[in-house]
Order: C-alpha cells, then structure tokens, then sequence
C-alpha cells in the first residue's frame, strides 16, 4: 500500500476544498463566516432578505426585479428533467438523499438517481445540511434568508424552523454573503424546485443548514436534534456531499497497490465508507474517516444524518434501510499528475411502527 497523506489533510479539508474547479467549485475566500447565536433571535417578520444565485458555471441566471422563470431557467429544468426521466422511479418515497454538489455537468446524472426517488406529495419542508467550503465554523449555522431564487421559481425559507432551531442555542446564523458564496447547498435548490414542480411553491418550504467541522460529539447533538424532524413525514432530507478528492492540489494522493489503476482504488476507498453509511453506522463511519483520511467534503452532514437516524433507531421501533444507487467521478486518474472527485447518490427510506 501507498499512501502520501499530509498531516493537515484533514483541518485543511474540514477549511475548504480549495479547488478552484467546477467538478468540485471550490473556492476560498476571507470573510466572517457567522454572526454569533447570541444575538437576539429575529422575529419572524424580519426575514426578509432574499439570497440571490451566484454562481457561474452557465446554470444560474440572476434577476432581482422577477420571479418568473427566465430562458435559462427553462433549459435548466429542461437539462434537469432529460436526467430524471433516464432513472427508474423508486419503491418506496425517500426520507432521505444524499447527492453531489459539483457542476451538473459533473455530477448532474449521478445526482438524479437520489433526486429520482423523492416523492413530492405530501412533502411539507426540505431540509438541506451541506458542508461548507470557503469558511471555517465549528458548529452548525442557519440561513437568515426568507426565500432562495433559483433559475426555476423562488423557494420559500422556513422561518418558523429557523426560530425553533435558534431558540436551542445550538446554532450560528449565516451572514447573506457567506450564504450566497456556499456552493454545497445552492447547487441543490434547482434540483429540488425540479422535482417539486408538480407543487405549488407556497406549499413547502427549505431549512438550508450549513455544517461546519463537527466533532464526534457534535455530530451527536446534532443528530439528537434533527431526530424529530427526521420522524415527521411531511419532512425530506438532503444531504450534501462529494466524495474523495483526489491528486495533489486536494493533498491527497493514497493509492492502494492492489488496483492496477488508481481510479480503481480511489472507487474501492470510497465504497468502504459507503458501506459503512448503507450499514447506517456513525461510530464506524467516524472511524473509517480517522483511518484513511478520504476526502469526503460532506463527511459531517453525512455523520450528522447518522446519528440522527442511530437517534430514532433507539427511540422507536423503525424499518430503515440506506442504499446508494449511483457512483460517478469526474475523471478517470491513471497517473500521479492527474486529479478526480467522486460522486456518490444514495437514498434512506424510514417507516415507523
């Protein structure tokens, strides 16, 4: 086995992906990530900005003075709709995806197979938890945002969730730039106004969260927290995350011997952590982590969901199962010079007794 592992791979990671690149849009850039939670908390009323799209990469078009879908908004949905309609319609409604968060020139086909299995009936509010990239905070933070335009139609913050989260004191509010400059969870709001098309956009709502370096222990008081959403059926959770990043410009390069290519062995480290999230096992999960060091952007989100599952595993009598359904990455590595992130989309179904 080889492996070339810097000792800062991780807290560099947990910083930022300073990627630079669509695959993975990472940049990196100085601002205050939060306004601390003791602050006073905004009544509802004062939710009023709203968070324009930012990106770049030809999928968002920004217009401040309209609602109405813009052309580019149409092939967006358009592009969209052309991957959802090639994967088969899941059995039972996800409770739960976990999907990328790349360009969807990317990332986007792999991306549809979790999107695909969202049934939007009945689907009151989306909560959507991704790692943040550009800015370092040790707990998690909340949108101070009303709405969030996409090139599709507006999408309706939950404020009234956002209070009730503030109110534990567990949580940091985003500044409007910060919540504009995170890629993790922007890339998922036109995939999600897609598949909720067939609704009225005022009859759901998102709680983007974002997830900052969590310990062990945070994770679990997170996971405590977000158990009783996760129980409500009206509830849906995306979950925000590339996997490895590999080559040297992410700092990390392990390559085990036993695969005759290195994409191969990049795909085999990947389906080791992937199994231990099927197994819906955080403590193993946690450990895999430690031990090889993989670049997962999202690996905290993802714990995050692990224990809030593990949370109402211990609660109630529950039929659970996790699956992923799509693996992709963004280049194919045969040598040392080359670079690659994967892509993963998985799905967690939840039936209470």
């Amino acid at each position: 086995m080889q492996s070339i592992i810097d000792s800062s791979t991780r807290k560099a990671c947990d910083q930022t992906i300073e990627s630079g690149s669509s695959a993975d849009i990472g940049v990196n850039k100085q601002e205050s990530i939060v306004i601390s939670s003791r602050s006073s908390i905004s009544p509802l009323g004062s939710w009023l900005i709203v968070k324009q799209p930012t990106l770049a990469h030809g999928i968002v078009v920004q217009d401040t003075f309209t609602s109405k879908t813009t052309h580019r908004g149409s092939e967006l949905s358009k592009q969209l709709g052309g991957w959802l309609s090639k994967v088969a319609n899941g059995n039972t409604p996800a409770k739960a995806i976990i999907a990328p968060h790349a360009g969807y020139a990317y990332c986007g086909a792999c991306a549809a197979y979790a999107y695909k299995q969202i049934d939007p009936r009945g689907i009151k509010r989306i909560f959507v938890l991704g790692p943040s990239h550009h800015y370092y905070l040790t707990k998690c933070a909340i949108s101070m945002t009303s709405q969030c335009n996409t090139p599709l139609y507006p999408l309706q913050v939950d404020t009234e969730i956002n209070n009730q989260l503030l109110k534990t004191g567990k949580f940091d509010k985003m500044s409007k730039s910060v919540d504009e400059d995170e890629h993790s969870i922007e890339m998922h709001l036109p995939y999600i106004a897609q598949v909720m098309s067939s609704r009225s956009p005022d009859s759901f709502t998102i709680v983007p969260i974002l997830v900052g370096a969590l310990g062990y222990r945070e994770e679990l008081m997170y996971g405590e927290i977000f158990s009783q959403y996760l129980v409500d059926p009206e509830n849906l959770f995306v979950i925000s995350s590339d996997f490895c990043h590999w080559g040297k410009r992410f700092r990390f390069t392990y390559y085990e011997k036993s695969h005759k290519h290195i994409f191969s062995s990049i795909e085999a480290l990947d389906r080791k952590g992937m199994d231990l999230i099927e197994q819906l096992d955080p403590a193993g999960f946690r450990e895999y982590l430690d031990k090889y060091q993989n670049t997962i952007c999202g690996r905290h989100p993802i714990g995050v969901l692990l224990q809030a599952i593990d949370a109402v595993r211990k609660k109630q009598r529950s039929n659970m199962k996790m699956r992923f359904l799509n693996y992709a990455q963004s280049s194919q590595c045969l040598s040392a010079n080359d670079s690659s992130v994967s892509y993963a989309a998985g799905v967690f179904n939840l039936s209470t007794s």
